[in-house]
């Protein structure tokens, strides 16, 4: 499930500007500060005076809103939220699987000329679009069974972040306008996305592509729309045709680590020098930039990430997430399974919390200590790392915390 209204930061130069996905309606000018909480009724009644100030129909704001509701299950999911703490192996294990490429390659053969469209109209590759689909619904098969219209009120309404939902919930008015969202039978992920590429109203009304002629955008059931809207959709995110996104490498033992990760960026022919090398095939073009990732140090996979790297940043910002779907992606595209190597294990919960304690008491910024590897720890550890002489590799360990 993917939270593209909430942007991962920009790590490197390659990676800006971000993306503000979270705009208002596309029919507006910009909407009045977001209203939320007190009488849910009430609070109805403000977002269809709001979706007809914008010039949808009365109508179809009153068939979408009429009998919306609070769902308390999609509080409890939104409050209980977060980003990955597997591991990078554990989770790309799981979901790189046998099914999801036997599938995905399948797919792309069934719908190769849908996949051709897409590529000669967008610039994305047919794996990279079947990546993303195999990840968030294997395909369609798993679509969430949440009423859209319910999960989107609930959550405008709620207010935690009605900035985001709002202009949501006005956009599924727009969809039921459209006849492409009917407000009865329309479900999808807890958090209101819609269909096999999960996408959220405003992204399917602005990207959406009718693929199979019938004058309607159905990312439900429609794979030809799902494929050229995500297509549309990747290529807003900053998608540069013809260039590679992942692609793992070999680094020689004595590589100096704190070059590693995505805040540092060279030319490829920079990282050939260092002795970086691919571990098949050869490295592109010498001028392309690209970042060094290690999801796991040094003793793990090694890729080096290329600037369409950052729209899966864009799409989700997990990097357990993004690196396991742009790997996918590789292997759709015919590359072989990575080399896991032998990275040292990494630290429990309750460890990781107390590493990140340990770090914002040395003045480091780690964001919430919430246990989670995320890109302000891996910096505070890369920084620890080099203080106290050891390979800057940005992959938290025993050792390292027993040093702090």
């Amino acid at each position: 499930m993917t939270r593209r209204a909430l942007l991962a930061p920009c790590l490197a130069p390659w990676l800006a500007p971000c993306l503000a996905l979270a705009g208002g309606l596309l029919l507006a000018s910009p909407a009045p500060a977001a209203q939320c909480g007190g009488d849910f009724r009430a609070f109805l009644a403000g977002v269809k005076a709001e979706a007809v100030a914008a010039g949808l129909s009365a109508q179809a704001a009153d068939a979408t809103l009429a009998n919306a509701r609070i769902d308390k299950t999609v509080l409890s999911r939104d409050r209980a939220q977060g980003v990955f703490k597997q591991t990078f192996l554990e989770f790309s294990k799981r979901s790189v699987n046998s099914y999801r490429l036997k599938h995905g390659a399948a797919n792309m053969t069934k719908y190769a000329s849908v996949f051709a469209r897409a590529e000669a109209n967008y610039g994305v590759p047919a794996a990279v679009i079947t990546a993303f689909w195999a990840l968030e619904t294997d395909f369609g098969a798993v679509q969430g069974d949440f009423n859209t219209v319910n999960a989107l009120a609930t959550l405008a309404h709620d207010c935690r972040r009605p900035h985001l939902f709002r202009p949501q919930l006005i956009a599924a008015i727009h969809m039921v306008q459209n006849g492409d969202l009917d407000p009865a039978r329309t479900t999808g992920a807890w958090a209101g996305e819609i269909g096999q590429v999960q996408m959220l109203p405003e992204d399917i009304i602005r990207y959406g592509v009718d693929g199979d002629g019938d004058a309607h955008v159905d990312l439900k059931a429609s794979a030809p729309d799902a494929i050229l809207t995500a297509a549309r959709f990747i290529q807003s995110l900053g998608w540069r045709r013809g260039e590679p996104w992942l692609q793992e490498v070999s680094v020689p033992a004595d590589f100096p680590w704190a070059e590693s990760g995505l805040a540092t960026t060279r030319p490829v022919g920079e990282w050939a020098r260092l002795g970086v090398t691919a571990r098949a095939g050869s490295l592109p073009p010498g001028a392309l930039a690209a970042s060094l990732i290690l999801p796991q140090g040094r003793k793990g996979p090694k890729f080096l990430a290329y600037p369409n790297f950052a729209v899966y940043l864009k799409w989700n910002q997990s990097f357990v997430y993004t690196t396991s779907a742009a790997y996918l992606a590789t292997r759709l595209a015919g590359a072989a399974p990575y080399d896991a190597g032998s990275p040292e294990p990494g630290l429990a919960d309750a460890e990781m919390r107390l590493l990140q304690q340990k770090l914002q008491a040395r003045g480091h910024d780690v964001g919430k200590i919430d246990g989670i590897l995320g890109s302000g720890t891996r910096a505070a550890v890369r920084a620890e790392q080099l203080r106290l002489g050891l390979p800057a590799d940005g992959w938290p360990t025993a050792a390292l915390l027993g040093r702090l």
